[in-house]
């Protein structure tokens, strides 16, 4: 083999490991992008988990508050129906 023919096949074969370093670097390039992608669209998706999150603590404390008024509200009317009776009674009786 002489210098020549040597040199072409040196040539030859990095122009072959250039070839696969391009590949491999666009495939991890491109890769690096979708990985980019998801981080984004995971945290697009934690943001708007957190969102309904808040928005799911405000509706159970303004149930609660609602059921403790309408507890409050009971025990009034229940008393305003006991006294009218209790009235009514003593009328009755008078």
């Amino acid at each position: 083999m002489d210098e020549a023919s040597l040199e072409g096949a040196l040539n030859d074969l990095a122009k072959q490991f250039g070839e696969g370093v391009d590949f491999t670097h666009s495939k991890l390039a491109d890769l690096a992008k979708q990985a980019e992608a998801n981080r984004k669209q995971l945290q697009k998706s934690i943001n708007t988990l957190q969102e309904l999150l808040d928005y799911l603590r405000v509706c159970i404390k303004y149930q609660a508050f609602d059921l403790e008024a309408t507890r409050r509200e009971n025990t009034y009317l229940r008393k305003l129906l006991e006294e009218n009776n209790n009235n009514n009674n003593n009328r009755e009786q008078g």
